[in-house]
């Protein structure tokens, strides 16, 4: 067996499934793990992905963007990856997004997020239509969390770093589509990731119980009548997903489960795992309405389908829906923001900064700070009517779908569509700008190929050597300027022409190892 699960656990699952199932549940551990990539649609559709890249893919019965993948040929390793047009995931937790049933315009909150895998798939299912609020309480993590949001192209997401009660303080009834993928103790992972396995005790279970509660008591105030959410974990036991759906429903009677259609893939809730769960004094009995509902729920199973163990339920808030206008009304919450140092920037740092003053940080005035960006915008971009609100924080200029006065006091990680920052009023741009940006919106383009290496080694760094012919400029743009450097027609980053050099911009925390 590759993977020894724990004792205890094992014993457990025995127990819950009987004899014959458990059979086949212990033999699914000598199985490989299975690899995914899910095709990141704001930057390429399905079918020109598939032309496009050269490994052998098969698809993902319950994505329709994703695909199974030989994890030997290292997707990560490729021009590609590196232009986001793809994401690595496990293909079971592709499914929670599926069953959100997010559409452009919505908003939409992640609110446990990181690292963001999700989140771009939320994102491309806006096509930068309406708002994600993506967000992580934990600090570390939401460095990786901004990172994917701006490698894959999002252009009207906001980033987080708060507890989810602030953010319902905040935001109350704001949301039409909410994501709970929330902490657990990390059954279903154990095939995937041997530490976890190793690591695990019984006692994450009761403690990880008592968070999701917490997590979704938060989430109903976000919720707008009418709105639905999607709870998931990836483990098996009962009390992070059972009955942790039946507290919820006894506490909001306004909630109700959506069915999902039992498949070969999607199996369904197990109810009378709440009975087993009350004979051992860890539980207690449920209204019969209540244990039925918890049927509908979903478990991704593996040893009947390709993938690891999820839980999923689809909850729905009863009500008509209002208008979003009429849910921005919000008490406002008072703290420091978080983030790096002011004046300083890092791809992987939040900022530092205090909304609505019309300064920045340093007392000088915001609107002319802001001209930089409008002057950058006339010289380096081609005429591209770009979305979001400009804000400034600490010299850095934002595009945000957000007011200044929706992030007062939130721990703010990213307030929107990172552009550039200001220094002696012109605007150095930010290499989000550029994975965002298709080359139609920049004055200036170098394509490079993937195929002969060239791509690699700007991914790298180096400075290239360039002939005045291969940049393409739009009308009216000479070759001086900011050029967007492409991978066979995707955005990688920034490069400066001159004399048949390419200046390469491309940041050090980036670059192909």
């Amino acid at each position: 067996m590759a993977v020894q699960p724990p004792k205890g656990f094992l014993e457990r699952m025995k127990e819950l499934l009987g004899e014959e199932e458990y059979a086949a549940f212990y033999a699914s551990y000598d199985n490989p793990r299975f690899a995914g990539i899910r095709v990141n649609t704001l930057k390429i559709d399905s079918e020109a992905f598939r032309e496009a890249v050269p490994f052998e893919l098969r698809p993902i019965p319950w994505c329709e963007t994703g695909y199974y993948i030989d994890e030997q040929t290292k997707p990560g390793k490729h021009p590609y990856y590196h232009a986001g047009l793809y994401y690595i995931q496990e293909p079971s937790a592709m499914a929670p997004v599926e069953l959100l049933e997010v559409t452009p315009g919505e908003h939409v909150l992640d609110l446990c997020a990181a690292p963001g895998g999700k989140s771009t798939q939320i994102a491309a299912k806006l096509r930068g239509n309406g708002m994600l609020v993506t967000n992580d309480i934990n600090a570390e993590r939401t460095k990786a969390l901004a990172k994917n949001i701006e490698l894959y192209g999002v252009r009207n997401a906001v980033v987080l770093g708060e507890s989810p009660e602030r953010i319902a303080r905040a935001f109350p009834n704001f949301f039409d589509k909410i994501l709970i993928d929330a902490p657990c103790s990390g059954e279903g992972m154990f095939r995937k990731d041997e530490d976890m396995a190793r690591l695990w005790e019984p006692e994450w279970i009761r403690k990880y119980a008592g968070m999701q509660r917490d997590i979704l008591r938060s989430a109903a105030a976000l919720l707008a009548p009418g709105g639905r959410m999607v709870y998931s974990t990836c483990t098996f036991a009962p009390e992070e997903n059972e009955a942790t759906i039946a507290n919820f429903l006894l506490e909001h009677p306004e909630f109700r489960v959506v069915p999902l259609r039992p498949n070969d893939c999607i199996s369904p809730g197990r109810p009378e795992w709440l009975e087993w769960l009350a004979e051992r004094g860890e539980g207690r009995d449920y209204p019969s309405e209540i244990v039925a509902q918890t049927a509908m729920c979903g478990r991704l199973w593996p040893h009947k389908m390709e993938g690891e163990g999820h839980f999923l339920a689809v909850l729905e808030r009863q009500g008509e829906g209002q208008p979003q206008e009429e849910a921005a009304a919000y008490g406002n919450v008072t703290s420091d923001w978080e983030g790096g140092p002011r004046g300083k920037r890092d791809s992987r740092q939040g900022h530092r900064g205090r909304p609505g003053t019309g300064h920045d940080a340093k007392g000088v005035d915001e609107r002319e700070l802001l001209e930089s960006w409008r002057a950058f915008s006339r010289e380096h971009l081609s005429e591209a009517e770009l979305p979001g609100e400009p804000l400034l924080f600490g010299g850095n200029v934002y595009l945000s779908p957000l007011t200044k006065d929706r992030l007062d006091g939130l721990k703010v990680v990213r307030p929107g569509w990172y552009v550039g920052s200001v220094k002696n009023g012109r605007l150095t741009p930010g290499q989000p700008l550029a994975t965002a940006l298709s080359p139609s919106e920049a004055a200036r383009v170098l394509d490079l190929s993937a195929a002969d290496g060239e791509a690699i080694r700007y991914l790298k760094g180096e400075t290239l050597q360039v002939e005045a012919a291969r940049i393409r400029c739009s009308e009216n743009a000479g070759l001086k300027g900011y050029v967007l450097v492409t991978v066979d027609g995707y955005s990688l980053g920034w490069g400066k022409w001159q004399d048949g050099m390419l200046k390469n911009e491309y940041p050090a925390g980036w670059r192909w190892t």
